[in-house]
């Protein structure tokens, strides 16, 4: 198949996923075309069959936003005039979904069919599509995809209860690449951070208020006062300069590492005994998977889709959110010699049930499936 994927090239989950799915896709012999203002991080390799399209905003004195949905539109009609798309993946509703809609309408007018399907991550449903600002266009958006899926179950839940949505939506879970996401020998590393064999906690995200990196920071200086500990915090956002303040009044500054954003985050993970995760709100949890291949146990929030991610007693544990006093004494609790190999165990094993190679199939089974649709719709309304 010829697909394009239309995403936001950044750190986020959504970029990431959208990216490494089109990897995975352009491996097994479809024809990928990205379709984003700038080259996804996460486009790493080279291979004959990944494409890039730049979507080149033009400035004028006229507009105070560029406006970015138009110039996109217009390069997905482009791209799938000439390379003779077979369907659209749009990944992230604003403004991918709307734009990707506008242009299925373009096309038909010059007898071109391009199916598109809209994958919601997250914070484009619970918190930015939320907005009375944009409600009305993801609704419409959404209704109007021949294709809806969603990261996990709680997700679809929150998109029937916040939008009027007459649309059926599958839940294909994210996944992981199990070879570059695995347990690496980093002792040397381990030994440079914890020269005293301190216990290492570790956090990564974009540092934005939901995620609630204050009770990171809480968890970790209560679990400090109990055991030798450090902590690492990878990633970068708004909420960074208030959190390096927290470490200083609580006097826990040189036992925390700010690392900033970091590509191969796998390496740190590799040297973690413990991931946290007390997020306001996180529709899968991908960091979470990601420290879970690499044999990192999770304590998580019970919010959104972690539930359906990291089970209760066996990967790590889930408490309600902002309950710093349950998730330090699970955090104590898996930290204990005897418990920690198993939960290492536990978090691999689980880690294995979202290997990219047992969810791409399912992602090719539902195009095939939307595609089948749309051809025979098309073909009956010939008919009549």
């Amino acid at each position: 198949m010829r697909i394009g994927i239309v995403c936001y090239p950044t750190f986020g989950g959504s970029g990431v996923v959208a990216t490494e799915l089109g990897k995975a896709l352009a491996q097994k012999g479809h024809q990928i075309h990205f379709i984003t203002y700038s080259q996804p991080v996460r486009l790493d390799f080279f291979n004959e069959n990944i494409y890039y399209h730049e979507v080149y905003i033009p400035s004028y004195p006229l507009f105070q936003h560029a406006p970015y949905e138009l110039a996109l539109t217009s390069k997905i009609v482009d791209v799938a005039t000439n390379i003779e798309l077979d369907l659209l993946h749009v990944h992230y509703a604003i403004p991918h979904a709307s734009a990707g809609i506008l242009a299925r309408q373009i096309l038909a007018t010059k007898g071109i069919i391009l199916p598109v399907i809209t994958t919601l991550h997250g914070t484009d449903i619970t918190l930015v599509g939320k907005d009375p600002s944009f409600e009305p266009v993801v609704t419409h958006s959404i209704n109007l995809s021949d294709g809806v899926t969603t990261v996990s179950e709680s997700l679809k839940k929150d998109t029937f209860a916040h939008f009027e949505v007459t649309q059926e939506i599958e839940v294909i879970p994210n996944f992981i690449d199990l070879s570059k996401f695995k347990r690496q020998k980093k002792e040397h590393f381990k030994k440079a951070i914890c020269p005293n064999d301190e216990k290492l906690l570790i956090h990564t995200s974009n540092f934005r208020k939901v995620k609630r990196i204050e009770d990171v920071i809480a968890v970790f200086a209560e679990v400090k006062k109990q055991i030798p500990a450090k902590l690492l915090l990878v990633g970068d956002g708004p909420e960074r300069p208030k959190i390096e303040q927290l470490c200083r009044e609580l006097e826990i500054s040189r036992c925390v590492h700010f690392l900033g954003k970091l590509d191969a985050v796998e390496e740190v993970l590799s040297v973690a005994d413990i991931f946290l995760m007390p997020s306001e709100t996180e529709s899968f949890g991908l960091a979470a998977l990601e420290a879970m291949a690499c044999e990192v146990p999770v304590i998580s929030s019970n919010a959104g889709g972690l539930p359906e991610l990291n089970i209760q007693g066996v990967t790590g544990f889930l408490s309600n959110v902002g309950d710093v006093k349950d998730m330090v004494e699970k955090t104590l609790f898996i930290l204990k010699d005897e418990n920690l190999p198993i939960f290492r165990a536990n978090a691999l094993a689980r880690a294995k049930e979202f290997e990219i190679s047992k969810i791409v199939p399912l992602y090719e089974g539902y195009y095939e499936k939307v595609l089948e649709r749309i051809h025979t719709e098309s073909s009956l309304q010939k008919s009549i």
